[in-house]
């Protein structure tokens, strides 16, 4: 695997490196030693699918609170998605930032989000499954979101969004 840093702290894309022949392909896109030795959480307790039947689906942009606080390995399995994490760690140097990477099935890159870090994506494609690994299982007490379209944040999405639920839409604003 390829892991590449991005510009938020501890925020890395993740690219499965094929082993190609008359078969077709195989590749890892998961082993605890390689993400231990890039110093990612490499602890996994949960695995989520998200499918989504429209383009312009947007779900985020959520995370836990401790003690629950949340790593996650995210990828798209089929379709695609315009894949975006906050950092809201406080004491970061990347506080307050955001990044966004297109993860599509072929491209099969993944992103890795440290706890502390809020997710979200967009669908790019009708019929789009997107695919979770977390290092903590789900507690309904420690959820939170921002909002997607916060000022605070001024995420650029890629298309307009036209299906959002109606939670994502009566977040508050976030105050530092």
């Amino acid at each position: 695997m390829v892991f590449t840093p991005t510009s938020l702290d501890g925020v890395c894309l993740i690219e499965p490196e094929p082993i190609d022949d008359e078969r077709g392909f195989f590749a890892r896109t998961w082993c605890a030693e390689e993400f231990e030795l890039h110093g990612l959480n490499s602890r996994l307790v949960q695995c989520n699918v998200s499918f989504n039947r429209r383009a312009g689906t947007l779900r985020g942009m959520h995370y836990q609170t401790q003690p629950h606080a949340e790593a996650k390995l995210i990828r798209c399995t089929m379709g695609a998605v315009f894949d975006v994490v906050i950092d809201l760690r406080p004491t970061s140097p990347t506080f307050r930032r955001w990044f966004g990477a297109e993860l599509t099935h072929s491209n099969r890159r993944m992103l890795y989000a440290p706890e502390g870090i809020a997710h979200g994506f967009e669908t790019l494609v009708d019929n789009t499954e997107v695919f979770y690994q977390m290092s903590e299982s789900f507690h309904p007490e420690s959820a939170a979101s921002v909002g997607w379209d916060d000022p605070a944040f001024g995420i650029t999405w890629p298309i307009t969004p036209t299906v959002v639920s109606k939670n994502d839409r009566q977040i508050e604003r976030f105050a530092a």
